[in-house]
């Protein structure tokens, strides 16, 4: 049933990357059967128990994204899948997808930024959006909207999601 659970998340992150490229979106046909399939499954496999996985992961794996979300840094797609995600492998699978990608997501900021040239501004910005509160007012500054650049986490949510897997099924690897 795991092996199920797994192909099955990764399938469809793989779709969620193609269409987060495409349009911009991760849909809900997409994410909310991830939701209700993931208790349903652990449900029927495991019982109470399982649906308390199920949940468990749930609500693990989306509560980062949920105030990241919250604060302008992520959409509600992304939340959901990871909740989802969390949903249909647990908790602990779910956090190490959740982990691989941003780290993956991280890459591609840092490539973005060296290919636009605005690595240094972004730093500039990461010490402002750190520190604004507790500096000196004279020194304070907000970060202009134009120097805050956007990201599309379809693909590095993915390509975490496709690494964690491959390290629970190296088999499927080769």
């Amino acid at each position: 049933m795991i092996l199920i659970q797994h192909a099955t998340v990764v399938g469809a992150t793989a779709v969620a990357a193609y269409t987060d490229v495409r349009v911009g979106k991760i849909p809900n046909w997409l994410t909310y059967p991830l939701l209700l399939a993931g208790p349903a499954v652990f449900y029927l496999g495991m019982g109470t128990e399982g649906l308390s996985r199920a949940l468990t992961g749930m609500l693990a794996c989306g509560f980062v994204p949920f105030f990241m979300w919250r604060a302008g840094g992520m959409s509600g797609g992304d939340v959901k899948l990871f909740a989802g995600i969390g949903a249909m492998t647990g908790a602990l699978v779910g956090i190490e997808v959740l982990f691989y990608s941003v780290c993956a997501a991280m890459f591609v900021a840092l490539g973005m930024l060296i290919k636009n040239k605005r690595l240094l501004v972004a730093l500039g910005n990461i010490f402002y959006l750190a520190f604004n509160r507790v500096l000196p007012k004279k020194w304070r500054r907000s970060v202009r909207a134009e120097l805050k650049d956007e990201i599309r986490i379809g693909v590095p949510i993915f390509v975490g999601t496709a690494f964690a897997i491959a390290l629970r099924h190296p088999e499927w690897v080769g």
